[in-house]
């Protein structure tokens, strides 16, 4: 079945699982969510140019549709079968915070010498992997696939799925910890990717100074481990004129090489080193990793500095956990501007522990001497404030706050998880 998909597939390498964004040629797969059966609209996504509907409910059989066991898993396999029909080298990249930072950083990086693709926004979970494989082209030198977990388990399926040749774990924190019964379950889960790497005689990249990396390494023993410290012998981060942007001076031997980023936050320090290394074994000259990092500019609500008709935003509304908050609140002590203000949204996905993590949050902005706190989503309901915070059930709440008391002339801080929508204020700021 899945050779005779295959076929089809091969026309264009193209699929979709969204009826509605169907393209002439697409391979349609009928998913099952939460509140849709894609089963429902394979008729649709024919009529607006699919070539094929795979589902996996007879009720729906018609005329262009290949029925399967289950549209899901046949889309696995159809990746995991593209896969191994790709001339592509594939590296894969899990961590707790700077997946998408580091992903960019890379595909930046290795395309000053070769065709790359990488991950599309977020698309690291067991549909999004497989969609990343499928938009792979035979023209393709360098895969980077991006991976998340929820669970303890679910980096070891992906890694089944992407079989990767390379991999990298930026970091492990405390991230998704309801999910994996605690920070130990983190490091297991995150772990699976190195245990891949080892069996199947994989190359690690991996920053040598971080404690809990090494011990992983030592406890899988890959085969061709290649430490930061092979390429960079020191890093050095300084800030820019505005003391805003970071930049780091890494040592390679002998030489220096001075890298002015349009980063905020020394928390990315990790994201840059590796995107230098995996540049350095892939052969790409020192000058040319400059130029890709330095031309990067983030653009997906990470570490994005905007200036707008009132205020100064860092926007860091994408994603939080623990880990990255207390980073970016960090960083945010550190400027020296004036007027600051924190607008932070709740953490999602701590399970028992969002309480203790929430109260932390809260004990550390209470520390930084800033002109307002505003804190948003249930995480913060139960959570002593601060005197200069305001809390909110939702964003919805927070907006009719904002434009009944408008900010202006501040330095303000916007970070939360991504089910919180905290980007729906930047309008308001």
């Amino acid at each position: 079945m899945i050779e005779k998909i295959y076929k089809y597939y091969s026309k264009t390498f193209s699929v979709s699982i969204d009826s509605r964004k169907v393209k002439p040629g697409d391979i349609f797969f009928a998913l099952k969510g939460e509140n849709s059966d894609g089963n429902k609209f394979a008729k649709n996504a024919l009529q607006n140019g699919a070539i094929a509907a795979v589902i996996d409910n007879p009720e729906f059989l018609s005329d262009g549709c290949i029925l399967v066991d289950n549209s899901l898993k046949t889309l696995q396999k159809l990746a995991n079968y593209h896969r191994n029909t790709l001339r592509a080298k594939v590296l894969a990249i899990t961590g707790s915070n700077g997946k998408t930072t580091t992903k960019e950083l890379i595909k930046a990086v290795t395309s000053k010498k070769y065709k790359v693709k990488a991950t599309d926004g977020n698309l690291n979970n067991h549909i999004g992997v497989p969609l990343t494989l499928l938009s792979i082209t035979p023209d393709v030198d360098i895969a980077i696939v991006e991976m998340g977990a929820n669970g303890v388990n679910d980096i070891a399926e992906l890694c089944d799925i992407a079989q990767p040749n390379y991999g990298i774990i930026t970091n492990i924190g405390r991230a998704h910890l309801g999910g994996f019964g605690g920070f130990e379950g983190v490091k297991k889960a995150k772990g699976q990717l190195y245990r891949y790497l080892a069996e199947n005689d994989g190359v690690v990249f991996f920053n040598d100074k971080n404690i809990i990396l090494r011990e992983l390494i030592d406890i899988y023993k890959p085969s061709h481990p290649v430490p930061y410290s092979k390429f960079i012998n020191n890093a050095i981060v300084s800030y820019d004129s505005d003391k805003l942007f970071i930049n780091v001076k890494i040592q390679e031997g002998d030489a220096e090489l001075l890298v002015k980023t349009n980063l905020v936050g020394d928390y990315n320090l990790e994201n840059i080193l590796s995107a230098y290394v995996i540049g350095r074994y892939f052969n790409i000259e020192p000058c040319q990793i400059n130029g890709a990092i330095e031309e990067y500019v983030p653009n997906n609500k990470r570490s994005q500095l905007i200036k707008t008709e009132k205020n100064t935003v860092i926007l860091d509304a994408y994603n939080a956990n623990p880990t990255s908050m207390m980073h970016a609140l960090q960083n945010f002590k550190s400027l020296e501007v004036k007027n600051k203000v924190a607008i932070i949204g709740e953490m999602l996905e701590l399970g028992e522990y969002s309480n203790q993590e929430h109260s932390k949050i809260v004990k550390l902005l209470s520390e930084l001497n800033l002109d307002s706190i505003l804190l948003v989503g249930d995480g913060f309901s139960k959570v002593n404030l601060p005197v200069n915070a305001k809390y909110f059930a939702d964003v919805y709440q927070c907006l009719c706050y904002l434009k009944e008391s408008p900010l202006k002339d501040k330095f303000i801080l916007v970070k939360g998880s991504r089910g919180v929508k905290l980007e729906e204020i930047l309008s308001l700021l």
